[in-house]
């Protein structure tokens, strides 16, 4: 009986929910328009990291439109991109963003130990803000025949469908991280933006295609599949503009931005990638694409920065 008593303001909740989400999400749009209005001639970063958050998004809509002509990727292949991207992000995390935050903090007066400690604060803080949003926001992963492979607790699970919204979810999930990098490191303007922005957008590509391929196995129309792929990127933007606009008007925040950014990709490398391109059992192929995306990212940073 006393299940009854609140299950109407239960119901209510959930069907009011996706409400409150779109009305926070419309606020937080608001402000990012108004703000990059206010700043955007006297940041030259904030200009920088819409065009490279552009280029990403757009790297992972070139690597989805190929799946309204590629039936299959063989699974071993699709593995193997998924290490490459995962070795990408790895060494932009250690070149781009942990290596220029400890430079940074010392730039500001803080000695080995401390910048190292700075840096270590900064990236358990990202780890832990990508923690909640894994923790909060309900999602899924599908396998090779289409299916989710993690179910979602709790009652957000009633107004989300479970195949598409939920992976699409996982997908924004796994972006934020890219987006915020690039951000952080032009509106911060680095010397290595520009390589590690493209390097960023390498990676997307292979990305772009097997989330599209995931969707289409999963029973999603081509079309549909492509659009969704393509749309996936649009966080990347968001973002890097986000993450500019922190760094670019609070300089201070420099070595925390880099480190803050540096721990939600590892998160994203550790929690999402890595275990997903290993769980069909083709590891040696994962860790071959993972050595090769690292070492083409160190090239790409030392050799162009």
């Amino acid at each position: 009986m006393h299940d009854n008593t609140f299950s109407p303001g239960h119901s209510a909740l959930r069907r009011a929910a996706p409400f409150l989400l779109a009305a926070l999400a419309a606020l937080l749009g608001a402000w990012l328009v108004q703000a990059v209005a206010v700043h955007w001639h006297a940041q030259p970063g904030l200009r920088q990291a819409m065009r490279d958050g552009l280029i990403c998004a757009g790297a992972t809509a070139l690597g989805a439109l190929p799946v309204l002509a590629v039936r299959r990727l063989p699974q071993r292949l699709a593995d193997c991109l998924m290490g490459f991207g995962a070795g990408v992000m790895l060494a932009a995390t250690a070149f781009s963003l942990i290596v220029p935050g400890l430079q940074a903090a010392k730039d500001q007066g803080f000695g080995g130990l401390q910048a190292g400690c700075v840096i270590s604060v900064g990236i358990c803080l990202g780890v832990g803000m990508m923690l909640l949003m894994d923790r909060a926001v309900p999602h899924a992963h599908l396998d090779q025949e289409g299916h989710t492979t993690r179910r979602v607790p709790g009652q957000l699970a009633e107004w989300l469908p479970p195949q598409v919204m939920l992976f699409v979810l996982a997908i924004t999930l796994h972006n934020i991280p890219e987006g915020m990098a690039v951000g952080v490191a032009s509106g911060s303007g680095m010397a290595n933006a520009t390589p590690f922005s493209l390097a960023i957008a390498l990676q997307d590509i292979p990305e772009g295609l097997v989330i599209a391929l995931s969707l289409a196995t999963a029973g999603v129309k081509r079309s549909r599949a492509v659009l969704i792929g393509v749309l996936s990127g649009l966080v990347e933007p968001v973002g890097a503009l986000v993450a500019a606009l922190a760094v670019g008007a609070f300089s201070t925040l420099l070595p925390w931005g880099l480190a803050f950014a540096a721990g939600a990709m590892l998160f994203a490398v550790s929690h999402e990638v890595i275990p997903e391109s290993h769980r069909n059992g083709h590891e040696t192929s994962a860790t071959i694409g993972l050595t090769l995306g690292f070492c083409l990212m160190m090239v790409m940073d030392t050799g162009l920065g």
